[in-house]
């Protein structure tokens, strides 16, 4: 089924029976966060292991269905470690996680999507196709850089067209690392409370886990913002190419308007302004270019724009200088 596809069914669906699954959803999610003191890991395990085998299963639906009533998953996933041991606990949280996240996808598309896209106008229409043209790579992102609540998140995405399965399949592979990591916890947590004499090797490999999830968002940075690096052909490619892309130069006024000119078309916005006037570049809506004058100052911007989530952005190497020494036209 493809994103098209969905918000056409959502289009078609009567509007009577979107506003009663909606007000069942709310009530169901309100009843779920009056009772998330009762989500008490030592009662889930009585509960998980008086099923047996089928207890797999159990764990799994629960983990789902939690998902979807935004109760917070990393109490579930270490109990999982806790109950399952760290592997298995931590495969059979990252199930439920998925299976959670894509019912969360589909229901916010299926009651909102087809509401979505007919009302969507202005930076609305234009932030929703930066995600979308991101695709994957965007769910990848704030996976691995959760810059949003999960819960949350799973709903807001399905009110993009992104494609389930490519949501589905990066957010399973994307959460792993934090899943394993709290589900070492788990482990490691109910071995030092027996007094296992393996507690200190097992506190070992979680605190191991639970490091490598810390340093994951600064090197996905990193990956990203060396991938989105641009030389001034290639941008002048991709402007001639008629691409959806915006030129942000954030050189001073003086230098943007003097002697050595600037980008055609290109909009200025000085770094020093640059953070009292996020909001007017979150109303851009679509993929920037930074530049100035070589590219130190536009690297700054490129950080302070990825830490308010603004995206996709592209660090113009060389800046309006290696642009002047290509010979590319200017204006003044």
């Amino acid at each position: 089924m493809n994103a098209s596809t969905s918000v056409s069914v959502a289009a078609r669906t009567p509007r009577l029976m979107r506003w009663i699954a909606g007000v069942i959803l709310i009530l169901a999610v309100g009843l779920a966060m009056h009772y998330r003191q009762e989500l008490d890991p030592a009662h889930l395990e009585t509960w998980v292991l008086a099923w047996g085998t089928a207890g797999m299963a159990m764990f799994v639906g629960l983990y789902a269905l939690a998902t979807v009533l935004f109760l917070p998953g990393s109490v579930l996933t270490l109990a999982g470690g806790a109950i399952f041991g760290p592997w298995l606990g931590g495969g059979l949280s990252l199930l439920g996680a998925t299976i959670g996240a894509g019912f969360s996808f589909l229901i916010a598309r299926y009651l909102a999507g087809g509401w979505v896209a007919g009302r969507s106008a202005g930076m609305t229409a234009r932030l929703l196709a930066g995600v979308e043209e991101e695709g994957w790579r965007f769910v990848a992102f704030v996976r691995l850089v959760p810059i949003f609540p999960f819960n949350l998140l799973n709903y807001a995405l399905g009110l993009t067209r992104i494609r389930l399965h490519h949501y589905l399949i990066t957010s399973l592979v994307c959460m792993a690392p934090g899943g394993l990591a709290y589900a070492w916890l788990g482990y490691a947590g109910k071995e030092a409370a027996s007094g296992s004499a393996d507690a200190v090797r097992t506190g070992m490999w979680a605190l191991a886990f639970l490091a490598v999830v810390m340093l994951l968002p600064r090197w996905i940075r990193k990956m990203r913002s060396r991938n989105h690096h641009l030389t001034t052909q290639r941008l002048k490619e991709m402007l001639e190419g008629g691409a959806n892309l915006v030129v942000l130069d954030v050189r001073d006024t003086a230098d943007f308007s003097g002697e050595n000119g600037h980008l055609p078309g290109s909009r200025n916005i000085p770094l020093p302004e640059l953070d009292a006037r996020m909001e007017e570049v979150r109303c851009i809506g679509r993929p920037l270019a930074l530049i100035c004058h070589t590219d130190r100052r536009s690297a700054e911007a490129v950080q302070r724009l990825e830490a308010q989530g603004i995206g996709p952005l592209y660090l113009v190497m060389g800046g309006v200088k290696q642009w002047r020494q290509e010979g590319f036209p200017v204006e003044r």
